[in-house]
C-alpha cells in the first residue's frame, strides 16, 4: 500500500514542526495503528542536535541520534530487549520534548548533548546491539490517550518506582501512565545502585534549601521526613522550621552523593546531616536495573518491560 504522505514537510523545518504540530501545518487524527497497516503518520524526522562541549549544531536523522542516546544512557552491553526498551523511552522522550516545549529553544534546536537539559548522548559507545534494539523498534513511541508519554526512566528503583510527585515532585500535569511498581532491580543491580551513605554540613544542607526553594532554613539542628509517598519515598522533608520536597533537597545536594530519596536514615548529628538509602535516581517510570532483570533472568520483551513499568499505554509505529 502506498504510504501516508507526512504532514505538508515544505511548511516544516526537519523535525520541530513536523512533530510538534506548529501552527499552520494540521496534522491528521492519531490513533493505534493495527499491526497490518502499512501506512504510517510520519516519515523519520532530521532533527537539529546541540552539542553542549563545542557549541555546535548539526543535522542528524532522529534514528541516528538515538543510537547514540541509548548508547550513553544505557551499557551497551546488556540485553537487547533491555536496550529496545531503552530506545522506545529515548524515542518517546524526545518526541514529548520536541511537541511540547520545543526541544531545546535556549540554543535553538531539537535536543542537546547535555543530561540536564536534556538526554545523554556518547556515539562512541555504539554497539551492533545497539543499533539492532534501535533498528527493531524503528519508529516506535509509548502513547497514552494519544500522545506521548513523559518517558522517564532511572537507574535503580530500590525495590518499588515512585509515583510522578514523590520521586520528581511534578505536579505540573496529571501523569495516569505513571504507577508505583515492584521493581527488580535490586537483585542485579551494583552495590552503588542497591544502597548509598552520605553526610552534609548543615551549611551544606541550608545553602541547598535556600537555592531551591527561596527560603532560608536557619540553622538546622533537626531533620525528618514529614511525608511519604506510595514507595515510601520522602516526598517532604522537615529541616528545622522548613519543609521541602525530597526531590528537591536531592537536586539542591547533588543527585550524585543524594542517590534516591527512598531514605532509610534521615537525622542531624554532629552538625551534619547523614542519610542513608536504597537505588539511584528519581525512581519515576522505567528502572534500568529492572529493565535488565526482567529481560536477562526472565526472558521478557522489550514490550512487557515497558508494560510493566507504564499503565495503560500504547506502543505505536508511526514511521517505518
Amino acid at each position: 500500500m502506498k504510504r501516508t504522505p507526512l504532514v505538508s514537510i515544505i511548511c516544516l523545518t526537519a523535525s520541530l514542526a513536523l512533530l510538534a504540530g506548529l501552527a499552520g501545518c494540521g496534522t491528521p487524527e492519531e490513533k493505534p495503528l493495527p499491526e497490518q497497516e502499512s501506512e504510517y503518520k510520519y516519515q523519520e524526522p532530521v532533527i537539529t542536535l546541540y552539542d553542549n562541549d563545542t557549541g555546535e549544531k548539526k543535522e542528524i536523522k532522529m534514528e541516528e541520534y538515538l543510537a547514540g542516546v541509548v548508547a550513553a544512557e544505557m551499557e551497551p552491553t546488556w540485553p537487547l530487549e533491555a536496550l529496545s526498551a531503552q530506545a522506545v523511552l529515548a524515542r518517546t522522550f524526545t518526541l514529548h520534548k520536541i511537541k511540547h516545549e520545543k526541544g531545546v529553544p535556549q540554543h535553538d534546536a531539537d535536543a542537546s548533548t547535555s543530561t540536564e537539559e536534556f538526554q545523554a548522548y556518547d556515539p562512541e559507545r555504539i554497539t551492533s546491539q545497539v543499533r539492532e534494539a534501535v533498528k527493531r523498534t524503528r519508529g516506535k513511541v509509548i502513547k497514552h490517550d494519544g500522545d506521548y508519554i513523559r518517558a522517564w526512566f532511572h537507574s535503580n528503583a530500590g525495590g518499588k518506582t515512585a509515583t510522578a510527585k514523590e520521586g520528581l515532585a511534578f505536579e505540573k500535569e496529571p501523569t495516569p501512565y505513571i504507577k508505583s511498581v515492584s521493581d527488580s532491580g535490586q537483585k542485579v543491580a551494583k552495590p552503588d545502585d542497591k544502597t548509598w551513605e552520605a553526610s552534609f554540613t548543615v551549611d551544606e544542607v541550608r545553602a541547598a534549601v535556600i537555592s531551591q526553594s527561596g527560603e532560608d532554613s536557619g540553622q538546622i539542628t533537626s531533620a525528618e521526613i514529614a511525608k511519604k509517598g506510595p514507595s515510601k519515598r520522602a516526598e517532604t522533608v522537615r529541616l528545622g522550621d522548613t519543609e521541602i520536597s525530597g526531590s528537591a533537597l536531592r537536586m539542591g545536594l547533588g543527585p550524585e552523593r543524594m542517590r534516591s530519596n527512598l531514605l532509610d536514615r534521615f537525622e542531624v548529628k554532629d552538625g551534619e546531616l547523614h542519610m542513608a538509602g536504597r537505588g539511584y535516581g528519581h525512581g519515576v517510570g522505567m528502572s534500568q536495573w529492572g529493565a535488565y532483570y526482567m529481560a536477562e533472568e526472565q526472558g521478557k520483551s522489550y514490550t512487557e518491560i515497558i508494560n510493566h513499568y507504564f499503565k495503560d499505554v500504547t506502543i505505536d509505529q508511526i514511521w517505518r
